[in-house]
């Protein structure tokens, strides 16, 4: 139904309501009357079948629609809609309403035209007598309007049957249904008119594909999303959509002529609504209305209700010509906000995640929204705040971890001990937490009249919640801008200010608002024109955990030099709280160092000013709770900004704690909790005793003393916690139920048995969503699961697939094969002829073979033969991928590292991630594995661990590059990128702070700092494919392996690259990986040539056959009695007993690509030193070791260096 924001508003949404539902007998509208259609009045008519849209109607008058001016073409539905741009593949049945685009829908409902069943005709008509038809319509409607339409939109849905689904009703069969609707067009406006002949109307539901049971049609008009950063629902208006209302259009108008309704939909008028005729029937077309049946009204429009609000929200208010006021409920959620706003804790249908102690709540149903006619305000829909909004019916509202009371006013929400927030967002004490978002930005930089625009940045935010401290990067940001933007910390000071420390009595921006507010700031640079708007919207908690936040970025900023520094001295803030609003201002410094020119590094101090307004939702039924204080003061330390040139990433990190308002620094009266000097674990909550006495308390889920915290495996100790038919998983502070195959949770969290559930073939009954057959294939694959994927030729996600440009691989496999006549590539090839293998996404397949010789080899990305890799007929080259996969639209994935657990753990590279799989003993915990590292467009080969500083290393042979992570958190980094070819292996001397890698492009071996600095190449001689290489720190020794087709080998060094050697040749295929375990002293690799894992002590010159008849092995690590390798053909890692020679468990990641790089992550350091362990052995630069002594070193680039190279 219709809202009104007026009076008069009122009245006409009553008089509309009784013209729908109390319609009486009269002329209805003949088919006759409609506008003239059909092939012989110029249609084009839609191709036949469901869910179909036309091509776009290009218009050559522009149609006016809310307000939007400048719409030139609309597309055509079966489904009864016309839509302003093109409707998304995954929109093309019906759904939710609103949709995201905008539409007029003269009925919307899931309608078939398949084998002859109706048709749809379309057309712009600009013809004098359809234009004057059009324009007495609108007159009727509007009869104090002068309207003169220059084009007329005449769509006309003919005898459409309804779908009916799998099931089909035998009450539908044989029912039609014909309307109209017409969209007339002046320079000025644009008006709807929609018309429903007698008897045109015969059913008024369809099968829904989504809720799989009949729903009724909607009659209304949405103007789609709206906003340039943060999208939402714009305005729309809700007409008819129930069977009472639907059964009288046409019995009833808003025009005075039965069938015909007209509403004014563009012009100065419609910007916060379309505007309705309001023409009453005349006496002899029409029912007269007693007093009985006016004092019935408030029922009947009771039982009218809008959908229910736990589904759909309503820009509230249908306002009549003239009004502007548009009315919102502010606590209900549209479809999209449902999904990414309340999704923390909403269980799908098989899996639910718990955080105990925590309570378990069925599934609420959805409030209701009540239709009241309120005759002293003219708001007809109004948020009901009496008795009825209580917890019973609005639980949902509420995080799972935090309990629901009900008030006179209303109800509140609040978090259970143990968590923290404002009640609808609660999340543990004392727990890190993320906050992932976009940013864009259009800014001027000093005096330039040409702003630096960007968009689609992201912003990555780790915050130890127990020190207040908040680490923020947002990364490609131009080089032209970075440096300008590095006194701007409070960017990510919003994020600090949310999880700063909580003195006694006060309280953090999450706590107060849950991590829901906008904010918007306002920057002047004293001295300097211009100014910045800084504006933000958190989004809460996603369905990840983590927070969400779109920044936007507007205005001007002083130049500051390249390569210059910004220090920013501790500074106080103070906030000033009243009713949903928070505001501060404050005046601080900065210092800008300029790079160093001849021996001077000028310095500047600036002043800018800030100015901040916050807004947020607070419960204000709970009158018993503690009010804020009106000032708190926010105190930002230990201020850190930098700007990564390289990399062109933003890096801002702040302590932050929040207090009482006070002058000068205070540490030194108050307790290690507020000042962040309490050593509790990251995973603690910090709680102040009298004076400077605390105690530290583990976060909920995880056990220990405080200064050490361990994740409780609930799984285990609790194993009936989710009860029957349900399998428990563990994650770190929490665990996950899931019901087994065949079971579903019921609203009391249970699972139970799904009842009647037939696989049903989405593909074979056209149920399914994939893109045209001409585009897209459907592939069932059971139960009611399907897979929608692109053709060759074509990219998507099988929903939306666009045709792609051949790739070079692709143009020489069709050149090769129209030169030898064979266009069909499946047609048999004469003997001799080489066609190069493309893989899916068309890019050459690494390993190419010649079909009739049985040759092998590596190609490059452009598909030349990689120098040495050609081997014998028979054995396949292990040809390493240097193009990444292609990123898959969707969410942006977090690069920052998840923390790692205690314990040992097996880290292992899979094309664009790494992730980690811990032990117990010598066994993988294998439903624990996670992603550690998300870091897409790369490959990663190569994996090394620094069990020193806790770093997880790796080589990237997409750049190509060698970056680094600390698995305690954070961002990871690139630290060389210069000068490499196709770097494979990596080892790292975790005694001496080296790094070794092998590098197959360039044929060589190089050593370098853990930080990639001073570099120095080790050998370059008599390499072919330089591939695995491992360190054995306390000896001082290096090992390698060159699978060299016509030389395979193993070598050996010490560190300093002296005595190298070959310490095994014989018996050697395609040597990949190898490792060393410094507790038994045994060499181990694995040979995907011979199939084999083998193990020599190097001080012995016998080997030993481990395991034989592997599959194709490519990296190895050992940890106590157990190899682990990872596998091509299985892509799995296997581990092996090197005891008994047997292969004990084999772990399948979830995802299904290529495994490559292997490494051990040891709980801790083995014991033991070398003679670069301390103060770097006495060397000014690179100190290499060798048994029983050490080298220094100069690296390679040694101009201007005072190094000193000695034994």
């Amino acid at each position: 139904m219709l809202a009104a924001s007026s009076r008069s508003g009122a009245v006409w949404t009553r008089a509309l309501l009784l013209q729908l539902l109390l319609a009486g007998p009269g002329g209805c509208l003949s088919r006759q009357e409609l506008f003239p259609f059909g092939p012989g009045h110029g249609d084009l008519e839609l191709e036949a079948g469901d869910d179909r849209v036309s091509p776009a109607l290009e218009l050559s008058w522009a149609l006016r629609f809310y307000d939007k001016s400048d719409i030139n073409s609309v597309y055509v539905t079966t489904n009864g809609i016309i839509a302003m741009s093109e409707p998304p593949a995954k929109e093309s049945h019906p759904g939710l309403f609103p949709p995201t685009f905008g539409a007029v829908a003269p009925f919307l409902a899931d309608l078939d035209t398949t084998d002859g069943l109706g048709k749809v005709y379309y057309r712009e008509d600009v013809s004098l007598s359809i234009t004057q038809l059009a324009a007495e319509c609108v007159q009727r409607g509007f009869p104090e309007v002068s309207f003169q339409p220059s084009s007329v939109v005449v769509v006309t849905w003919e005898s459409v049957a309804p779908y009916q689904g799998p099931s089909r009703d035998p009450a539908q069969e044989g029912k039609r249904n014909t309307f109209q609707a017409v969209l007339a067009s002046s320079d000025s406006s644009s008006y709807a008119i929609f018309l429903y002949p007698e008897d045109g109307l015969q059913f008024y539901t369809t099968f829904s594909k989504k809720d799989e049971n009949q729903v009724p049609a909607v009659v209304a008009f949405s103007q789609g999303l709206v906003g340039v950063i943060w999208k939402s629902d714009g305005a729309y208006n809700i007409f008819a959509n129930d069977r009472e209302s639907l059964e009288n259009l046409a019995k009833s108008s808003n025009s005075g002529q039965q069938g015909v309704w007209v509403f004014e939909i563009g012009s100065p008028s419609t910007a916060s609504g379309v505007v309705p005729a309001d023409v009453n029937l005349g006496p002899d077309d029409g029912a007269a209305y007693d007093d009985e049946e006016d004092e019935d009204y408030d029922l009947v429009t009771t039982r009218l209700g809008l959908e229910d609000a736990g589904t759909t929200s309503f820009p509230y208010g249908n306002p009549g010509r003239g009004d502007a006021n548009t009315y919102n409920l502010p606590s209900v959620l549209s479809p999209r906000q449902a999904a990414t706003e309340r999704s923390f804790g909403s269980p799908t249908e098989r899996t639910r995640s718990f955080q105990l102690p925590g309570e378990k709540f069925p599934q609420q149903h959805p409030q209701v929204i009540d239709v009241d006619e309120v005759e002293e305000t003219g708001v007809v829909f109004s948020y009901n705040t009496d008795s009825h909004q209580t917890c019973a019916n609005n639980r949902h509202q509420c995080s799972v971890h935090a309990e629901c009371r009900d008030y006179a006013t209303g109800f509140c929400c609040s978090c259970v001990a143990g968590y923290t927030g404002n009640g609808r967002q609660c999340v543990a004490e004392g727990s890190p937490q993320r906050v992932n978002g976009k940013v864009k930005g259009r800014i001027f930089v000093g005096t330039s009249q040409v702003p630096i625009a960007f968009e689609n940045t992201d912003l990555h935010s780790y915050v130890v919640m127990n020190h207040g401290r908040s680490y923020t990067a947002i990364s490609t940001i131009p080089e032209t801008l970075g440096y300008s933007l590095l006194p701007l910390a409070p960017i990510g000071g919003i994020i600090g200010w949310m999880f700063a420390v909580e003195q006694d009595g006060f309280k953090n921006g999450f706590s107060i608002t849950g991590g829901e507010f906008t904010r918007q700031a306002e920057v002047t640079f004293v001295g300097h024109p211009g100014k910045l708007v800084i504006k933000q919207r958190f989004s809460g908690v996603d369905e990840h955990g983590h927070l969400t936040i779109d920044t936007e970025l507007e205005g001007r900023v002083p130049q500051i030099p390249f390569g210059s520094s910004v220090h920013i001295e501790p500074y106080t803030e103070l906030y000033h709280y009243s009713s949903s609003v928070i505001t501060s201002s404050s005046t601080r410094e900065y210092t800008v160092t300029e790079p160093e020119r001849d021996g001077d590094a000028p310095s500047h101090t600036h002043t800018y000013q800030w100015r901040q307004t916050i807004t947020f939702q607070e419960c204000v039924h709970d009158n018993s709770r503690p009010a804020l204080p009106s000032t708190q003061q926010l105190s930002v330390d230990s201020v850190f900004v930098l700007y990564n040139q390289e990399e062109r990433i933003l890096r801002y990190a702040l302590s932050n704690s929040i207090g009482p308002v006070r002058d000068g620094s205070p540490d030194a009266l108050q307790n290690p909790c507020y000042i962040g000097t309490h050593g509790c674990d990251t995973n603690a909550a910090c709680r102040p005793g009298p004076g400077t006495q605390f105690t530290c308390e583990c976060s909920i889920g995880f056990r220990g003393d405080g200064r050490a915290c361990y994740d409780i495996d609930e799984c285990s100790e609790q194993p009936s916690v989710c009860g029957s038919h349900a399998v428990c998983n563990n994650h770190p502070g929490t665990f996950r139920c899931e019901c087994v195959e065949g079971y579903r949770f019921s609203d009391e969290g249970t699972c139970v048995a799904v009842v009647d559930q037939r696989p049903i073939n989405y593909c074979t009954t056209g149920l399914h969503d994939c893109d045209i057959p001409q585009r897209a294939q459907c592939v069932y694959t059971g139960g009611t699961s399907y897979i929608c994927s692109c053709l060759p030729g074509f990219s998507g996600d099988g929903r939306a697939c666009q045709e792609v440009e051949k790739t070079r691989c692709q143009q020489e496999q069709e050149h090769i094969l129209g030169a030898a006549g064979l266009a069909d590539p499946q047609r048999p090839r004469p003997p001799g002829l080489f066609v190069p293998k493309c893989d899916e996404h068309g890019h050459y397949v690494p390993t190419q073979c010649h079909g009739s010789t049985g040759y092998c080899w590596c190609v490059d990305h452009d598909g030349r033969e990689v120098e040495g890799t050609r081997t014998r007929p028979g054995m396949r080259p292990p040809c390493l991928s240097t193009v990444a996969p292609p990123i898959h639209q969707g969410p942006s994935v977090p690069t920052a590292v998840i923390p790692l657990p205690p314990g040992t753990h097996l880290l292992f590279a899979q094309t664009g991630k790494i992730e980690r799989l811990p032990l117990e003993g010598n066994n993988m915990r294998k439903t624990e594995a996670k992603a550690l590292l998300h870091v897409p467009a790369k490959v990663i080969i190569g994996l090394a661990f620094d069990c020193v500083d806790k770093m997880v290393y790796w080589t990237d042979i997409t750049e190509p590059s060698i970056g680094r992570a600390s698995l305690h958190g954070g961002e990871p980094t690139t630290i060389i990128r210069q000068d490499l070819g196709s770097p494979e292996g990596i080892a790292l001397d975790h005694l001496g702070r080296n790094i070794f890698w092998t590098d197959s492009h360039l044929d060589r071996i190089e050593v370098a700092k853990l930080d990639g600095t001073l570099r120095r190449v080790l050998f370059e001689t008599d390499l072919v494919n330089p591939r695995g290489i491992v360190t054995d720190s306390m000896r001082g020794n290096l090992y390698w392996t060159d699978w060299n087709r016509d030389n395979p080998k193993i070598e050996t060094a010490y560190m300093d690259g002296t005595n190298r050697r070959i310490l095994v040749r014989d018996d050697l295929g395609l040597p990949n990986g190898l490792t060393f375990d410094v507790f038994s002293s045994q060499l181990c690799w694995v040979d995907a040539g011979t199939n084999r894992a083998e193990c020599l002590n190097p001080s012995q010159p016998s080997r030993r056959k481990v395991l034989e008849g592997l599959q194709y092995p490519f990296a190895v690590t050992s940890y106590g009695k157990n190899l682990y390798y990872t596998d091509w053909k299985m892509n799995s890692v296997v581990a092996v007993d090197l005891a008994i020679s047997k292969e004990m468990d084999t772990f399948h990641p979830h995802k299904q690509t290529r495994l490559y790089g292997i490494t051990t992550a040891l709980s801790q350091c083995p014991q033991g030193h070398n003679y670069c362990s301390v103060n770097n052995g006495g060397c000014t630069h690179l100190c290499l070791a060798t048994p029983g002594s050490r080298t220094c070193r100069c690296p390679d680039n040694t101009l201007g260096v005072d190094c000193i190279e000695r034994k």
